[in-house]
């Protein structure tokens, strides 16, 4: 007679107490008395009575996928990926809101969406490979030379100091965001003042149209008007991202908005913006890589590799097309949209 076999539920029960048993002796362990007791070879238990479990997948190509583009586009659009991530399980339910569930304690979920920002990363340096190849050698020419004359040299420095901030805070209470605020009616309430700060921003600096002009040719005269910043406020737009910790507080979002606020015009506020995500982003998500390689990514990494390259392949769209549209269009239908999603989450939330 085959074995019982855990429901999902109760297999991720037994996979986290089969984890607090590392390192016992094998006499304790035996397994929670509910599952039937069989041989099973573990890490810290030599054979230990777990109960023959299937593998279940943490991630099913549908999520993976619909996931992985949906991080791509709303990673870099001002409107929130990690509220996306955390909404729609909540509202789809059922095993979505099991499966995507970033509050639970070693999450293959959260190393997942995390894991997607390297390929995120990538998109953005393929975009702005002219852009970082110029900021690269100005601070390479900087550290050798002691000096810092050009705008290529201060921009360097003024992205590498207006990084420390998020990477601070980030480590040190990324936890505490994450098993704090990732439920979906905070969330939802983030994503709205989200909203009412990309509607307040336009409402008290509004940036007159202008004529997009191609990358390659607007690039370095926008990084000189960037790099006349000074460091107080280019700091200042860097720790903005911090407020992108929240679940529905978009990173682009608040720092397009903090580049507004300290002097920019919309274009190169949210140029300055790209830039600064694309070094914490990369970050974010090769610390969580080693998460992915091990036991947290059985099982799921075809859809990892599935939901990285639809990531990239969205997060390069959608920046070469934010590039176009701050030229001559303003953040208030992102504004609108995120009040209108979170009062439609707020309202699923409350009569389902």
């Amino acid at each position: 007679m085959e074995p019982m076999v855990p429901s999902r539920r109760g297999f991720r029960r037994l996979l986290v107490w089969h984890r607090s048993q590392r390192g016992r002796s094998d006499t304790s362990c035996r397994g929670p008395r509910s599952w039937p007791a069989v041989r099973l070879r573990t890490s810290g238990c030599r054979t230990a009575d777990l109960g023959t479990v299937r593998a279940v997948a943490h991630l099913s190509w549908l999520e993976a996928s619909t996931i992985g583009l949906l991080q791509g586009v709303t990673e870099l659009f001002p409107v929130s990926s990690l509220g996306h991530a955390v909404l729609l399980p909540a509202v789809v339910g059922g095993g979505w809101a099991h499966d995507l569930n970033v509050r639970t304690p070693e999450s293959p979920y959260l190393a997942y969406i995390v894991g997607l920002h390297v390929a995120t990363a990538i998109a953005l340096l393929v975009y702005f490979w002219r852009d970082w190849l110029r900021i690269v050698r100005g601070l390479a020419t900087s550290i050798a030379r002691r000096e810092i004359r050009d705008a290529d040299q201060r921009l360097a420095w003024l992205l590498v100091l207006a990084t420390i901030p998020v990477g601070v805070v980030g480590l040190v209470a990324e936890h505490a965001f994450r098993t704090t605020l990732s439920r979906p009616v905070p969330t939802a309430l983030f994503l709205a003042l989200n909203g009412v700060i990309l509607l307040a921003i336009e409402r008290a600096r509004p940036s007159a149209p202008a004529e997009y002009v191609d990358e390659r040719v607007s690039g370095p005269d926008s990084d000189q008007r960037v790099a006349r910043l000074s460091v107080v406020r280019a700091v200042g737009v860097g720790a903005a991202q911090i407020l992108a910790l929240a679940p529905g507080i978009s990173r682009s979002g608040v720092t397009t908005s903090a580049g507004m606020v300290a002097g920019l015009d919309r274009e190169d506020a949210g140029r300055f913006a790209f830039l600064l995500a694309t070094p914490v982003i990369l970050a974010a998500g090769v610390l969580k890589i080693g998460d992915l390689t091990g036991p947290l990514g059985d099982g799921i990494r075809g859809q990892v590799v599935l939901g990285s390259a639809l990531s990239g392949v969205g997060a390069y769209l959608s920046v070469r097309f934010l590039t176009r549209y701050l030229a001559h269009r303003s953040l208030r239908p992102f504004g609108v949209y995120c009040l209108v999603a979170a009062a439609a989450s707020l309202t699923w939330f409350a009569v389902r």
